[in-house]
């Protein structure tokens, strides 16, 4: 073995392809043994019986039992041994991308962590790709070991995640699985396999309007996010309370920071937190209409409310029966939020053509109640480079119950926000905005990664249709009777014309310890019909006063928008008194960052997608859920580009930093 011995991983990598070989040939030997050796030796008893013994009792008599019964162990053999390599086989390959519970715990897998320690990450750049606001980045530190630095620390945390809990970007993007480690065959051929944890990564994430968004939610639970309607770009994404990366380096840090249930700080709450979404919701059943030609329905609203059906409790609008609106259409009622409006456009849809509508936008009609309650994840909406980069990022369904004998006071209720569709994340309802504010009526796919082209989810809506439908959720913020025009004057004032709408839901939420922040329970005991005590048990105790959330849909500038953005903020009562200041800062914000359009340009069709490079195929899109429209193919990025115009010093600092690790 003397030629293997300049690089030590070859051996091993020889003697792994041979275990193979001697593997496969056993298995194709036992396998022809089984199926095609026929002869089979007469014994002796067999020989001297005589010939008109029935043939059952020759099958019985020496070497032809035998080896019957032998063949059968052979097959049980097979069969074991196939069920252990695929027992093997899918927790090596396939658990990863299906077991969500192995995906929260592949933090503790020893050779996963080895793999990623080994070799030096690349940078994480916002998107000017400018070294100077790199958010991951190596340093030197005063004892002269290279550290990992966080620019923007508990700002980028739930993003960038750490090496423990849920993988986020820098565990997707730099975490050298065991699959993606080089072959065998690979090491034995002295290839130079290239891998992806080396390579600097350019994100769509502007760092200043990132803080802008921590500014505006310091010291309030919520979630803001903003996209760019046009190419799907996850312009800044933030969840209030948040945690730091250095902090959780610490193991009894992070269990002390998972086990607070009040201010759940390890939870993306833009990607995970699900929330009565209120009369923003109100913007997707306003879709709906429009695709199934309804948008021109008029209601009355009165002040003795809307039955839904006989026996039901009356719908009134948030001012009770002093509210009084009468016979109006869609646009006046988006501007007042009338809840009557939306119950009855709601019932006047049917659950079916609703249920269309709302798959179009990436929401999940479900059969039944119990099922809207489900959380899976939904990394298919994603535009990402890799597989895992979608996990990572993936938000939970959100949910509606939508079925064909459902009572119209339910629909009703679902048509303004309300009941069944409880079950809405921050992204989501940005995508919602996303949808109307598109210029071609398409929802794109959000992407966090820079250098990705624009990949298309469903053709939500027609143009002609998203503009009406801009022009409507205009009224909310500058109509006469708008429900947010006050607090958008200031913006509208400095040229920037703006579109939204308001939402408040209350919400039933548990009584927290204020010291642990661990929710408080209570002891029940069941008692059977005289009253005796059949068993105790636990549950938890429910705060009497509902939680008032504020909620904000916000789409600008309104004729040519570059942002999509949904604001909550849990307990900040009315739409306009809280979630709504903070969409109007961040419109501000952006517009000082230059990632407005200027006002009244000529509107321009989204970037197309780029051709897949000479020679390669574009690889297919994952599975779309039925009735999302037809899908854009895209190349998967075989390398991560680098930023274009790097900087020398960065790459030399790099060196240096690999150079002191291997010293």
């Amino acid at each position: 073995m003397f030629f293997l011995a300049d690089i030590p991983e070859k051996q091993p990598a020889l003697l792994s392809l041979i275990y193979v070989a001697g593997l496969i040939l056993m298995a194709l030997l036992l396998f022809a043994s089984l199926l095609f050796l026929k002869r089979r030796r007469r014994s002796a008893l067999e020989a001297v019986a005589p010939a008109d013994l029935p043939r059952e009792v020759r099958q019985r008599l020496g070497a032809t039992s035998t080896n019957r019964g032998l063949r059968a162990l052979r097959w049980v053999f097979m069969l074991l041994a196939l069920a252990v390599f695929g027992f093997h086989v899918y927790w090596a390959q396939y658990a990863a991308e299906s077991n969500e519970r192995f995906q929260e715990l592949s933090y503790k897998d020893l050779r996963n962590r080895r793999l990623a320690e080994s070799t030096l990450r690349g940078w994480i750049l916002d998107r000017t790709g400018s070294l100077e606001k790199a958010l991951a980045l190596y340093r030197r530190a005063p004892n002269g070991q290279i550290v990992r630095e966080y620019t923007l620390d508990t700002e980028m945390s739930q993003l960038l995640g750490s090496d423990l809990g849920d993988p986020g970007l820098e565990r997707s993007l730099f975490g050298i699985q065991s699959g993606a480690a080089p072959e065998a065959f690979d090491v034995l051929m002295g290839r130079d396999i290239k891998q992806q944890a080396n390579m600097d990564v350019r994100l769509t994430i502007d760092s200043e309007l990132q803080k802008e968004a921590v500014a505006q939610l310091r010291g309030r639970h919520g979630a803001a996010v903003v996209l760019n309607p046009q190419t799907g770009e996850v312009l800044a994404m933030y969840s209030n309370p948040s945690y730091s990366l250095r902090e959780v380096q610490d193991p009894e840090a992070w269990i002390r920071l998972n086990a607070n249930d009040r201010d759940r700080p390890l939870v993306n709450r833009a990607l995970r937190g699900r929330y009565i979404p209120g009369s923003t919701f109100k913007t997707a059943v306003m879709l709906a209409a429009f695709n199934h030609g309804l948008h021109g329905q008029k209601f009355n609203c009165s002040g003795a409310g809307f039955y839904a059906e006989r026996g039901a409790k009356p719908i009134f609008d948030s001012g009770g029966t002093g509210e009084v609106h009468g016979q109006i259409g869609m646009d006046t009622a988006l501007e007042v939020s009338c809840n009557q409006y939306f119950a009855q456009l709601a019932i006047k849809l049917g659950p079916e053509r609703l249920a269309e509508g709302l798959r179009q936008l990436g929401m999940t009609p479900t059969a039944s109640p119990n099922e809207a309650l489900t959380a899976r994840r939904q990394p298919q909406i994603l535009n990402t480079s890799t597989a895992p980069v979608a996990r990572a990022l993936s938000p939970v369904e959100s949910t509606v119950a939508l079925y064909p004998r459902m009572r119209p006071y339910d629909l009703g209720l679902v048509g303004f926000g309300q009941g069944y569709a409880g079950q809405m994340t921050p992204f989501q309802m940005a995508l919602v905005a996303a949808g109307v504010a598109n210029l071609e009526g398409k929802l794109m796919k959000p992407k966090i990664e820079y250098d990705l082209p624009p990949t298309v989810w469903a053709q939500a809506t027609s143009p002609q249709h998203a503009a009406e439908m801009r022009r409507i959720m205009g009224l909310v913020t500058g109509g006469a009777s708008g429900t947010a025009t006050s607090v958008f004057a200031p913006v509208h004032a400095q040229g920037i014309i703006t579109g939204g709408k308001t939402g408040t839901a209350e919400k039933q939420v548990p009584v927290y310890d204020p010291k642990t922040g661990e929710a408080k329970q209570v002891k029940k005991i069941e008692r059977d019909r005289r009253g005796n005590p059949i068993r105790e048990y636990w549950e938890t105790l429910l705060d009497p006063e509902f939680r008032i959330d504020s909620w904000f849909l916000c789409i600008a500038p309104l004729d040519r928008p570059q942002l999509a953005i949904a604001v909550i903020v849990e307990g900040g009562g009315y739409g306009a008194k809280a979630a709504a200041p903070v969409a109007a800062a961040l419109v501000l914000k952006a517009r000082d960052l230059g990632l407005l359009a200027a006002p009244g340009a000529a509107p321009q069709p989204p970037p197309q997608q780029q051709t897949p490079p000479s020679g390669r195929q574009a690889q297919p899109q994952p599975s779309q859920p039925t009735g999302t429209g037809q899908q854009q193919a895209r190349p998967t990025p075989t390398t991560r580009a680098t930023p274009p115009a790097r900087p020398t010093p960065g790459a030399r600092a790099r060196a240096g930093a690999a150079n002191q690790a291997n010293q």
